[in-house]
């Protein structure tokens, strides 16, 4: 059944594309939700509503503290006055300025033996592995997956999920991923607050799943990689269970925190999944098809789920002559696509922007 929609805002935004495709997105429905967009050697923060609603000026620029660098994912503090950076052998939290916070040294993701790592030209190694960090939304904690400082005896080279006290980088925390071999990561905040979701993905090795939260002083952590294949995408905004998808989109499942099964989507008429999927709002769910192996935008479909069964509600039907590829999500209703051809950032409603 076709699902007609609504164009609620639309802006020029060369980039945007990072919204839709990397994990250039923070913040959660009724609370102050930014846009990290990397922009040459700085990272650029909006406002989502303002951008949407037409401020063109960053709300912050942070300098990207290492030359060359452009990996990593990278996070600022909710209040807005430091961002923190993955870089290849540190995380380095920075003022809107420029001044180094502080930074917290760890081993290298590049493959390159004897380099002398001295200096910010520490990043001029080869390769494309990287890992990722997160600002708790409290701003009281940054969680990093890294790698093992030389010298660490069991741990030296192992890959390492830290956690960090946001004011100073002390470590408080460290969980050692001993079958990790990542070639990136990234984070998903659960909105309580309190738990931490960390998806690395290894390749054609598959996919590692963590959740953890910080007790006290030590950390509870568990997995879901009985099968090595799962994507962690997103959180229902009611606390009610996480989105996976399987590593090649064979299938959507819906989890509770530990990991049970609630729900699971099958790929439609033989056509996988694409990896972008998320929580619309709370009763309903947002997939698409046919970007992964479709030649033009108009060969990607949305379709849209039932939150809690994973039923099939219908495809979306956008108006006549619109680019949309692939889609994000927000959680209140609406969800983001953008248009490479133009340059244009839309938000898409099911209700027209009038309220009917």
């Amino acid at each position: 059944m076709p699902i007609s929609v609504y164009l609620h805002d639309s802006v020029p935004l060369p980039g945007g594309e990072a919204l839709i495709h990397g994990h250039a997105f923070e913040g959660r429905p009724g609370g102050a939700r930014r846009a990290l967009l990397p922009n040459g050697p700085g990272l650029e923060v909006y406002d989502l509503d303002g951008l949407l609603a037409g401020e063109q000026a960053p709300a912050a620029v942070f300098p990207v503290p290492w030359p060359g660098w452009d990996r990593g994912v990278h996070s600022v503090s909710p209040d807005g006055t430091f961002a923190v950076f993955s870089g290849q052998r540190a995380v380095r939290a920075v003022a809107a300025g420029g001044t180094t916070l502080w930074e917290y040294r760890h081993g290298c993701w590049g493959p390159e033996s004897g380099h002398p790592h001295t200096g910010d030209e520490q990043q001029v190694c080869r390769g494309l592995e990287h890992g990722s960090c997160r600002v708790s939304d409290d701003g009281r904690l940054v969680w990093a997956h890294v790698v093992g400082e030389d010298g660490e005896d069991e741990q030296d080279g192992c890959e390492l999920w830290v956690v960090l006290d946001a004011r100073d980088g002390r470590e408080l925390a460290r969980l050692p991923l001993e079958d990790s071999a990542a070639a990136g990561s990234h984070h998903v905040a659960h909105p309580d607050g309190v738990h931490m979701g960390l998806s690395v993905g290894m390749g054609q090795d598959g996919i590692l799943l963590h959740w953890a939260r910080l007790d006290g002083a030590e950390p509870v952590s568990w997995d879901l990689n009985e099968n090595l294949d799962r994507i962690l995408m997103d959180v229902h905004p009611d606390h009610e269970g996480y989105l996976t998808m399987e590593h090649y989109g064979a299938d959507v499942r819906l989890h509770a925190l530990d990991g049970t099964v609630l729900a699971e989507r099958e790929e439609v008429d033989e056509n996988p999944w694409d990896w972008a999927c998320g929580f619309v709002d709370a009763r309903t769910v947002l997939v698409s098809t046919g970007a992964e192996y479709g030649e033009e935008d108009q060969d990607t479909r949305h379709w849209l789920l039932d939150a809690h069964t994973l039923e099939i509600r219908g495809a979306v039907a956008y108006p006549p002559g619109t680019r949309h590829g692939l889609a994000r999500p927000l959680g209140d209703g609406s969800w983001l696509t953008h248009d490479e051809e133009s340059g244009t950032l839309s938000r898409w409603t099911r209700r027209a922007p009038d309220g009917s």
